[in-house]
């Protein structure tokens, strides 16, 4: 299927490995220019040789922590005015409630929910002029199924996605749409290191940690990072115009509910 976003411009968050750089190798392949970023210069770097070599795409590389202005600055300075902006940020490491100082819970609540609402205050009004936007929110699958010791992690997602609900609506008529995509278990260093905790919580393995959390999966495997990169793609595709205010669990079928 042709997207129609060929020549489209796009911002992508936190891309230069995991679930972000998925989001944006099926963008540059669906033909979009694309501003990559990612704090590593190393890495981020690399994976822009890598897009570029892979797609033939456009690919600007912008190193900075999108948490600080200075971070958001450089990103819209090298795309001051984006078709496409997908929001994603690393949570919180898992940490028992009790634990959580209120320093952590407000830096948790800026890194997960504040971060992207400044990223689509200043992305929003070009989109409506050119009656063009799609934004993508990557949050979590935990929004609706909470997980122990990711309480942070969920509920600042969380409320950035009943924060977008209502924005959504807003801006639905002239053709922007605000979505979120819920992961749950994909091969990604954040899914690794998951486990190793909860393997050392447990007194097991990696592997047996791995296997079960592939036994409480009802797709029995855990996630390709490409199968949520063209999800991405078709939510900031020309076809995806009657989608918005959506929250789209990817997760192998692990979330028990009909809604």
């Amino acid at each position: 299927m042709d997207l129609g976003i060929s020549g489209r411009r796009a911002i992508i968050c936190a891309s230069s490995r995991g679930l972000g750089r998925a989001c944006a190798q099926a963008l540059a392949a669906a033909g979009c220019e694309i501003v990559i970023n990612g704090r590593d210069e190393e890495s981020l770097n690399a994976t822009a040789a890598a897009l570029q070599r892979d797609t033939g795409a456009k690919v600007v590389p912008v190193r900075a922590d999108v948490a600080t202005p200075e971070g958001q600055a450089a990103l819209f300075a090298a795309c001051p005015e984006p078709d496409i902006l997908i929001n994603n940020n690393a949570g919180p490491p898992l940490r028992d409630f009790r634990e959580l100082t209120r320093a952590q819970i407000i830096d948790g609540v800026i890194a997960n929910m504040a971060v992207a609402i400044e990223l689509i205050q200043k992305a929003i009004d070009p989109m409506l002029r050119r009656r063009f936007g799609r934004i993508v929110n990557i949050t979590s699958a935990a929004v609706k199924l909470p997980q122990p010791g990711l309480d942070l992690s969920s509920g600042a997602r969380g409320g950035l996605s009943i924060f977008v609900a209502g924005v959504a609506r807003q801006v639905a008529e002239a053709n922007v749409t605000i979505n979120n995509l819920l992961p749950g278990a994909f091969a990604t260093d954040r899914l690794q290191s998951t486990l190793a905790a909860a393997a050392k919580r447990k007194g097991i393995s990696v592997e047996q940690a791995k296997a079960e959390r592939i036994a409480s999966v009802p797709a029995k495997r855990i996630g390709d990072p490409a199968e949520f990169g063209a999800a991405c793609a078709f939510l900031c595709s020309a076809q995806a115009g009657y989608i918005t205010g959506q929250n789209l669990v990817i997760d192998g079928g692990a979330f028990p509910g009909a809604f």
